[in-house]
Formats: C-alpha cells, sequence, structure tokens
C-alpha cells in the first residue's frame, strides 16, 4: 500500500495497522468468529472510563470474563484496543477508539433490528426510555406521561435525570431513547434535534418583598438584589447571563441548584430573589410566593427533544413525541431524520412552537 501525502513513517504504519484491523473486523464479523458480546464489553468499558468492575456490574456478569473476552477480541484482530498498566485498563488506543466507534454501529444497527422485529410481532409492547431535567420531570411530562399510559399500558416507561451534558451524552451512546432538554442538545452532532416548545422565566419573591408590587421589572431592579436560580448549563441559564452582561450588569448569585422546588425554597427563606421557568411556579402550591413576568428581560429559550442519528423509531416513540409537541408529525420527525443536521432547523420555519 503506498504511503498518504504528509504522513510520517510513523502515522503511516499506524494508518495501515488500523486499515488491517478494520478489514479484519469485517471478515470476522462475516464469519461469524467475532461475538456480539465482545463488542458489547468494549463499548460499556468505553462508557464506564474504562472501569471493568463497573462495566461487569451493570451487565451482570463477571469482571475476568469481562477481561479475558476483550483479550480474546484483541488477540482475534491483532492489535490492543486499550492500553494497560499491569491489569488496570488506563487509555484507549487511537486504533481502539476508530474499533470502538465502529462497535458502536453495530450494535446500533443490532439494537435496530432487534425494535423492527419487535414492531411487526406485537406493536403495543416494548419501553421507552426517555432523559431530562426535573423542571421538565416535574412541570411539563406529567400529563403526557398519563396520556401515553393510558394508550400504551404494556410500554415500560423509564425516565433518568440529570444535567443536559448527561442527557444528551445519554441519548448519544444509546443509554436511552430520548432526551429531553433546553442546553446541550446541540453539542452532540449524532443528535437529531427537534423543536418542542417556548419558555421564558419570572422572578420569584415573597409577598413582602419589596419588588412584590413592582408593575415591570427592569434587570437594573433585579441585580440590586441576591438572586438565587439554576446552575449554569441548566433549564436556559446560559441566556440569562446574557442579558445582564449586555447591560454591563454583573448580578449578585448567591445560591444556584438544579431543582426549580429547591430554588423556591431558599428564596422562602430569604437568601435572594428566585429566576425560575415560568412554568415551574405554581399558584396553589407557591401561594406564598409572587411570581413577576421576566418575559420582556430575556430572550426566550427552546426546549428539543433529541434522539440518536439512525435509531429505528417504534411506532409508540413517534406517538410520544407527537403527545409532547403536536406540531412533530411522524412525516415531520421523518423527514428531520432524513435530512442533514444544518438543515433541520429550515424544517420548522413556518411553525409557530407552541408555549410554556
Amino acid at each position: 500500500m503506498r504511503k498518504p501525502r504528509n504522513m510520517s513513517d510513523e502515522q503511516a504504519s499506524a494508518h495501515a495497522r488500523y486499515n488491517d484491523a478494520t478489514s479484519r473486523i469485517a471478515d470476522l464479523v462475516r464469519d461469524s468468529l467475532m461475538k456480539l458480546q465482545q463488542l458489547r464489553y468494549i463499548w460499556e468499558v468505553a462508557l464506564h472510563d474504562l472501569n471493568v468492575s463497573a462495566t461487569a456490574e451493570s451487565l451482570y456478569t463477571s469482571q475476568p470474563g469481562v477481561s479475558k473476552q476483550i483479550r480474546m477480541l484483541e488477540d482475534e484482530l491483532g492489535l490492543q484496543i486499550f492500553q494497560r498498566s499491569g491489569k488496570h485498563l488506563t487509555s484507549i488506543t487511537p486504533a481502539g477508539r476508530e474499533i470502538i466507534d465502529i462497535a458502536g454501529k453495530i450494535l446500533g444497527e443490532v439494537e435496530n433490528i432487534q425494535r423492527l422485529a419487535r414492531e411487526f410481532t406485537d406493536q403495543s409492547r416494548g419501553s421507552l426510555t426517555i432523559a431530562t431535567t426535573h423542571t421538565q420531570a416535574r412541570y411539563v411530562l406529567p400529563p403526557v406521561i398519563r396520556k401515553f399510559i393510558d394508550r400504551y399500558p404494556k410500554v415500560s416507561l423509564h425516565m433518568h435525570q440529570g444535567t443536559p451534558m448527561q442527557i444528551s451524552e445519554l441519548a448519544a451512546n444509546r443509554t436511552v431513547d430520548f432526551a429531553i432538554a433546553t442546553e446541550a442538545l446541540e453539542l452532540f452532532d449524532d443528535l437529531v434535534m427537534l423543536p418542542c416548545y417556548r419558555w421564558n422565566r419570572s422572578i420569584i419573591v415573597p409577598r413582602d418583598h419589596p419588588l412584590a408590587t413592582t408593575a415591570r421589572l427592569t434587570l437594573e431592579d433585579i441585580a440590586r438584589y441576591p438572586i438565587v436560580t439554576y446552575v449554569f448549563g441548566f433549564t436556559g441559564r446560559s441566556q440569562l447571563d446574557l442579558a445582564f452582561r449586555d447591560r454591563g450588569l454583573t448580578p449578585e448569585v448567591v445560591f444556584t441548584a438544579v431543582d426549580a422546588d429547591v430554588i423556591k425554597t431558599y428564596v422562602r427563606l430569604g437568601l435572594g430573589i428566585g429566576i425560575v421557568a415560568t412554568l415551574a411556579y405554581d399558584e396553589a402550591a407557591d401561594h406564598d410566593l409572587v411570581a413577576l413576568d421576566a418575559s420582556h428581560l430575556f430572550e426566550d429559550s427552546v426546549t428539543k427533544i433529541g434522539f440518536r442519528r439512525g435509531a429505528l423509531l417504534r411506532g409508540y416513540m413517534y406517538d410520544f413525541i407527537a403527545l409532547f409537541a403536536p406540531h412533530l408529525t411522524r412525516e415531520r420527525v421523518e423527514a428531520a431524520m432524513a435530512a442533514p443536521k444544518d438543515a433541520v432547523e429550515a424544517l420548522f420555519e413556518d411553525v409557530s412552537l407552541p408555549r410554556h
């Protein structure tokens, strides 16, 4: 094989070894010598930060069994996927990264085959796993989940809560079917992201607070008081910071949390005024607080639902999306799945998103 241009002998040698390894993968898969189990093990080890014990526990198997299968795969391929120090895995080799990426794609297609088989054998039975933030889980999703369960009683639902970055990673690595968040989804190129609804913020204060009777707030009004709000990267926090920075203001953020209910608790304790998503204010439950509209001070944020590009969605998954965002019909979702990432936004230019 001729050495590629602008490549050192060392790089060319590594390139040749990689090409040879990928060729062997194809041969091994074709000849059924490589087990899907081995691909699952290297994929999961990478997801668990090279912790073989944690990987074995998550897969309900033994650590020696995982290590043995990884060694067997490396022997079959004729190269190392992981660097080691004694018995411990320390890093992933360059060829290993490529192999793990290929393994992830193969496992994804296997999952698609399994889903397709289930779709044709029993369309009403299966599972749906969602990752989202506390605000979505507490204030937006309950009526959607209720309707979905009524329609599909044989589908088991599983929900993970986390930061927007964690949520996006769970969708990107196929741990969950859907990620629902406002921040971070756009950082993952392999996710299809669909706009669901717009929302804005309210200032939350006790009823006896000086701001409680203010007819129309300004950023200067807010900046005069200590602020309790979301952790950066959560629930549109970046839009909030940008608004103050554009006005040359430096707000005194004294307490941050990922949970709107926690924020309201510390507002009640007098720690500061709260800035939360308007949809997180419940007039009945929060009767001792006043919610002051701040939508004129901050740009709208858009909550999106994301899933891995190339994933096969079952019929009830399309229905869940439509229950959550009625404008996301199956036809629109499929069009977005087929479009390049930079063309998805244009598909929704003529859609007026609902507001929460």
